[in-house]
């Protein structure tokens, strides 16, 4: 045990834990901001997807096919080191804000439309023969329906959105990732720091999961009602 912790004492830990709280805290508001722009991105691209109109569909399509394609890696690095070149510099929240909402939309998007695919046909009938437009047949029947469905499997993907953050790291932010290794770097124990940045992602990921597999069989309980 001493080797793994690598003579790293109890003062050690407590010494670090304001700077891991601090970096576990920025990790938080990443994925609340993501999360922000990342889920009503996905609803509008779902809606987009199935529109009818050819030109709104087909951006839609390839901007879920690139958010789905391209590593969210991939996405931050060239939202904060390839849009400078153009002209357009960022900070690295805001870019981090940015390719994981996208990365987020872009996943979301599908999970949000099968959810509205699985509102049965006779209930989308119902809608034209009260006389409802789409607009309110889509708010009033459709969409309550179809995100009930959707709701397991989002919270399922804000676990991975939070563990996602970590990547936020090679663009310089100090999130949590960023400030364990800082503190491996400067006092070389490196097994220790990360492993008590991995403790803040356990407490968090841990009762997540538990919740979203609660959420999921109240959904199925409510389905079979």
């Amino acid at each position: 045990m001493n080797a793994l912790l690598q003579g790293a004492t109890w003062d050690d830990f407590t010494s670090w834990l304001p700077d891991l709280w601090s970096g576990f805290v920025l990790s938080i508001e990443v994925t609340i901001a993501s999360l922000a722009v990342g889920l009503p991105l996905g609803l509008a691209l779902a809606l987009g997807v199935q529109t009818k109109a050819m030109l709104l569909r087909g951006i839609c399509l390839a901007v879920v096919e690139i958010g789905r394609g391209a590593p969210a890696l991939v996405l931050l690095q060239f939202i904060y080191f390839g849009l400078p070149s153009a002209g357009l510099p960022l900070t690295s929240f805001v870019s981090a804000t940015i390719a994981l909402g996208w990365s987020t939309g872009a996943y979301t998007s599908e999970i949000i439309r099968a959810g509205l695919d699985s509102v049965p046909g006779g209930h989308k009938e119902a809608v034209s023969a009260l006389g409802l437009s789409r607009m309110d047949g889509l708010r009033y029947v459709i969409l309550p329906q179809g995100l009930r469905v959707a709701v397991p499997a989002l919270l399922g993907f804000s676990i991975l959105v939070f563990q996602a953050s970590s990547l936020c790291f090679t663009i310089a932010l100090p999130e949590l990732i960023s400030r364990a290794y800082e503190i491996g770097t400067n006092t070389f124990f490196y097994f220790p720091a990360l492993a008590t940045a991995g403790l803040f992602y356990v407490a968090i990921c841990m009762p997540a999961s538990f919740l979203v597999s609660y959420v999921e069989h109240r959904a199925g309980a409510y389905a079979v009602r």
